[in-house]
């Protein structure tokens, strides 16, 4: 017997998460020094002044350990969204919180539901606390809710929902979601993750936190990452009831949340106008690109989000790899069960333009 074999098999059978591809890989591997990346849905604007502002002047400090309660950040969070501060659990991203809610929720012999094309996370955070992953086929490339409801068991702990969801940018609207939280047993947990939730202008469209009094089953999970431009800090808190926030912040590990990002995260709350102007210039690049794709005939898939996916009718891969020889990283996403597409962020409107043209020539 070796070493390896002592291990925890689930693991074992699990595939490594793979992030967009970095700039500095690229440089390395072709020699390309004009690059744009559109690859992992980030503000292509970057971080705000204020928050910039807010972490040059918390840089003298790094020789101290965060504040472990996040007291700050948690009050103003508990401003902006009107809930308890003993509904808030912070984060190393967003990323964090889901794998102590399956942490909290799921252990071995219990089932944990999620949609097909659904975030890669959940997979991860289930699979490494024992739990059983139930795949449900989706529905239009998103969540089917009725599906979900008939997949329920004994066993079903918790229900991870991504709205809207990466990587298709399929959306579930207020009334379905409502309608699926009232036939689903109370004692079933459903994480609803609202990533993109700032960019979403559809006029259907459910704000988890407000309906967290109707429903003490729900757990809301946000970031900093997407809109405020916070990508590399690593911020992210959600909103539950106490019951479970309580439960969430025993298994949290100390100081999970560094020092500049609690400061860069309370800045941005403060900085609404950079929200707006972000999603003005997401709107405007959605319109340049699905103009773009649509000149192409290419087909993609109707995005709540600041990316959009669409159908390049062959192996993706292997435009992928034109588009790389062109110095424009986007993402293939056949690891979420299609692998026809790749996914592209929409960035400010020359590097829109120079993904369009690049495709075009790569086709």
């Amino acid at each position: 017997m070796t070493q390896l074999s002592n291990i925890n098999e689930a693991i074992a059978q699990l595939r490594p998460y793979k992030p967009g591809k970095p700039v500095e890989e690229l440089t390395r591997e072709l020699g390309i020094i004009d690059i744009v990346k559109l690859a992992s849905n980030e503000n292509p604007r970057g971080p705000g002044a204020l928050v910039r502002e807010a972490i040059a002047q918390a840089a003298a400090s790094l020789s101290r350990y965060p504040d472990g309660s996040g007291l700050v950040l948690r009050d103003a969070l508990v401003k902006s969204l009107g809930v308890r501060d003993t509904q808030l659990t912070l984060g190393n991203g967003s990323n964090d919180v889901l794998d102590l809610v399956a942490r909290v929720a799921v252990e071995p012999g219990y089932e944990a539901i999620v949609a097909e094309h659904s975030f890669v996370v959940y997979r991860l955070a289930v699979t490494c606390c024992g739990g059983t992953l139930v795949e449900i086929p989706a529905k239009d490339r998103g969540a089917d809710l009725d599906a979900f409801l008939d997949a329920v068991t004994e066993k079903t702990r918790a229900v991870f929902i991504a709205n809207p969801n990466n990587p298709t940018g399929t959306w579930v609207n207020h009334d379905d979601f409502g309608a699926f939280m009232d036939a689903l047993p109370p004692r079933v947990w459903v994480v609803l993750d609202e990533a993109y939730f700032e960019y979403v202008e559809e006029p259907r469209y459910p704000d988890g936190v407000a309906l967290l009094a109707r429903y003490p089953n729900l757990i809301v999970t946000r970031t900093f990452s997407k809109i405020h431009g916070l990508a590399a800090m690593r911020v992210g808190y959600s909103v539950s009831s106490d019951e479970f926030a309580d439960l969430l912040n025993r298994a949290r590990q100390p100081f999970n949340v560094n020092s500049l990002a609690l400061v860069a995260a309370t800045a941005a709350l403060g900085d609404q106008e950079f929200v707006t102007s972000s999603r003005q210039i997401n709107r405007e690049g959605m319109q340049q690109v699905l103009q773009g794709l649509d000149a192409l005939g290419l087909p993609h898939i109707p995005s709540a989000g600041n990316f959009v996916s669409f159908d390049c009718g062959t192996e993706a891969s292997e435009v992928f790899d034109l588009l790389l020889a062109e110095g424009v990283i986007v993402r293939p996403i056949a690891e979420y069960g299609l692998p026809t597409y790749l996914r592209v962020s929409i960035g400010l409107a020359a590097e829109n333009a120079r993904f369009l043209d690049a495709l075009q020539r790569v086709l």
